[in-house]
């Protein structure tokens, strides 16, 4: 071969300078600490031997004040023997009455009670708390005497 041919050809293949490491230094990926605690978490519940519930569309959490936290297309897991119920998603802080037209069909009956009562309670403490009301928040609960107890047939 010709030498200067040669000298090409080395000079070509050589990537670094005098000095430099002959191989690359591999860097660690950065994670964000979200990443880190998420993994704590999955390891936790797959203790709990957590089972996926697929085809879940909506989750709303009523909160006592009136508020509902509303998770659309959620990731769910629970486990019944734990009683223990993950929810994954992102929520959004809705009011009760945005959300009720969407919610009647899937109510049962006591559910249909119990929104009853909630929107009572919710309806006698807005009144106490603009003074309108009669009664206070603590004999709300407490039923009118109706028959006359204290009488002997």
């Amino acid at each position: 071969m010709d030498p200067s041919k040669l000298a090409k050809l080395q000079a070509g293949a050589r990537i670094g300078g005098k000095g430099t490491p002959r191989r690359k230094a591999k860097k660690p990926a950065k994670s964000s600490a979200s990443a880190g605690d998420d993994k704590k978490v999955q390891g936790a519940l797959q203790k709990l031997n957590m089972q996926t519930l697929p085809g879940i569309q909506e989750v709303n959490m009523f909160k006592e004040d009136g508020g509902v936290i509303n998770f659309r297309s959620p990731a769910v897991q629970a486990s019944l023997p734990n009683e223990t119920v993950a929810v994954y998603g992102r929520p959004e802080e809705k009011s009760l009455t945005d959300i009720l037209p969407g919610i009647l069909n899937n109510l049962g009956p006591e559910s249909l009670t119990a929104l009853r009562q909630m929107a009572e309670q919710l309806k006698v403490s807005d009144g106490n708390e603009k003074g309108t009301a009669g009664e206070s928040g603590d004999n709300a609960d407490i039923p009118d005497l109706v028959e006359k107890f204290d009488e002997q047939d």
